[in-house]
């Protein structure tokens, strides 16, 4: 697609065009929590989470990105994979993004995975924080339906909190992203990653009690990408798998050791 700009057309590479819903679509743009300047950093947040559950992480990032959680839930139709993602790529539109960093928490990496996988010349990195982003991850979604006290029991404040308030707001959604949990198969936006060369990372709890660690480790093989398991300062408690807002201050400073482009002096 050529743009005229004085004399001269100027060609947009068709990986960066913006997304046009169909005409029969209802896709829109989500609802977002944003932070900060700087190079965009998209979260996308965990099972049944919400946007300003991840707050606290994101203002500890705030002076060197900006920072943009959309609500993966709130789509205004039935959640379905293709729905919620064509629903990202309209928000991130609207954002004004046009190359971003990804984050993604739990559930949030297997739309971060094919985000990545369908547009990856927008995409800088990709940081995958306790996910497998495949069928193998969604026994949180599949704990969550069949035992939601056993869950919240396990919760921190913060989980329990936005676990309440999706499930009140959000029932259908929650039911039909889990059963795409259970029935999604991401090989395939791997191998399209790994193609691209797009640099990966993923970041696991010292102890998470919903996801093996020997997943996790298997998952980062696949993508070739860095795994890193979180390492406990003396005298701290558990870190288990919604350290990215229960623990956002440990955190940060193992976002920091990973040398991301997104946090880079040169980058702000």
């Amino acid at each position: 697609m050529a743009q005229e700009v004085g004399a001269f057309p100027v060609f947009v590479p068709f990986a960066i065009m913006k997304a046009m819903p169909t005409p029969t679509s209802k896709a829109r743009p989500l609802r977002c929590v944003t932070l900060g300047d700087g190079p965009a950093l998209v979260l996308l947040h965990g099972y049944a989470m919400q946007p300003e559950t991840y707050l606290p992480l994101a203002r500890l990032l705030a002076d060197r990105a900006r920072v943009v959680i959309p609500a993966i839930f709130a789509l205004p139709e039935r959640w379905s994979f293709d729905h919620a993602l064509e629903c990202l790529e309209l928000t991130v539109d609207d954002q004004g993004i046009d190359r971003m960093s990804l984050l993604g928490h739990s559930f949030g990496g297997g739309l971060e995975l094919a985000f990545a996988a369908r547009h990856p010349q927008r995409v800088v990195e990709c940081v995958f924080s306790d996910t497998l982003a495949d069928r193998r991850e969604f026994r949180l979604a599949q704990e969550a339906l069949r035992n939601p006290p056993r869950l919240l029991g396990m919760a921190s404040a913060p989980a329990a909190e936005a676990f309440f308030k999706s499930l009140v707001t959000h029932p259908v959604q929650l039911v039909r992203a889990a059963w795409w949990g259970f029935t999604s198969d991401r090989s395939e936006d791997v191998e399209t990653i790994v193609a691209e060369r797009i640099p990966c990372h993923v970041l696991w709890a010292e102890r998470d009690s919903i996801l093996l660690r020997s997943d996790g480790q298997a998952f980062a093989r696949d993508l070739h990408a860095t795994f890193t398991v979180a390492k406990r300062p003396p005298g701290y408690g558990r870190i288990d798998h919604d350290w990215m807002f229960d623990d956002p201050e440990l955190f940060v400073a193992h976002l920091e050791e990973l040398g991301l482009q997104v946090l880079s002096k040169s980058a702000a």
